[in-house]
């Protein structure tokens, strides 16, 4: 069965005026201009194309592969705005459509987005959305507290980024806890800090609870090992020196210092850290 929105196998039928015609089967003969084809085909050949359909219900195939498939969020720029709507690149010779239903905010000329990318029943084409929190659950589903994921910040309010996790959910990371430069459209790993009562989801950049003091104490160990045994940054340094160094925040960097020290690996005096000689 050929699927629009999804990458499909097709065969050849034939070749006619620069145009292969593809077997889309229960959509149709579906053409792809000869531009688009690296090798000569023949009848019989079989080729992977994206198949997806424009505003005007066109059935079309493509060998470029676009920046997401319906299900995912990316960060895509805006190419051109118009009384309909917007217009997105996302790899393909048609943009991607973004309606002003499907806009959190009048989207500009230039600017990028995180939207989602869906198929749009109504019409069977493939659109985007900036509504993220309307097309991904906002509560917890299969996650546990400490759990590594991957999160797209995709936009932030005065006290807090809002991130989707692992393309399904979205969550909350607290300014006061995040310590190093974040933006919209920035990926990284994170952690699933706190599971509210809501079933809402708070999230954290380090992991949580003691296996983060550990895994900042081993960073803390290579880096003496590395400088002769000697830190400059110590206890009382400030947050900002902490966290350019290391990326954590001042009270996680002095548990660790404290885990370090009852284990009689260094000591702390005259304003560094020592890395002690029997380790």
């Amino acid at each position: 069965m050929v699927k629009s929105g999804q990458i499909n196998t097709l065969k050849v039928l034939k070749k006619f005026n620069h145009k292969y015609i593809l077997d889309g089967k229960e959509l149709g003969e579906i053409t792809i201009p000869e531009k688009e084809i690296q090798t000569q085909l023949k009848g019989g050949d079989t080729i992977a194309v994206f198949i997806y359909s424009n505003r005007e219900s066109s059935v079309i195939a493509s060998t470029k592969i676009p920046a997401g498939l319906p299900g995912d969020c990316v960060e895509l720029k805006v190419i051109s705005v118009n009384a309909a709507g917007a217009f997105l690149d996302w790899g393909l010779p048609t943009d991607l459509f973004v309606p002003h239903s499907e806009q959190k905010k009048e989207m500009k000329e230039g600017r990028t987005y995180v939207v989602y990318i869906l198929k749009n029943e109504l019409k069977e084409n493939i659109i985007g959305s900036t509504k993220i929190e309307k097309h991904l659950n906002k509560t917890a589903h299969n996650f546990f507290e400490g759990d590594r994921v991957n999160l797209l910040i995709y936009d932030t309010t005065s006290i807090s980024y809002k991130a989707i996790i692992n393309n399904t959910h979205t969550g909350i990371l607290y300014k006061n806890e995040v310590f190093k430069e974040i933006k919209t459209g920035l990926k990284t790993k994170g952690y699933i800090k706190k599971i509210r009562e809501d079933k809402k989801i708070d999230l954290c950049l380090e992991k949580p609870g003691f296996a983060k003091v550990v895994s900042i104490a081993d960073k803390i160990l290579i880096f003496l090992k590395q400088n002769e045994g000697i830190l400059s940054i110590t206890d009382k340094s400030s947050p900002e020196e902490i966290s350019e160094l290391f990326g954590v925040s001042k009270s996680t960097y002095k548990k660790a210092l404290g885990t370090l020290y009852k284990k009689k690996l260094i000591s702390i005096a005259d304003g560094e850290i020592k890395l002690l000689k029997k380790h």
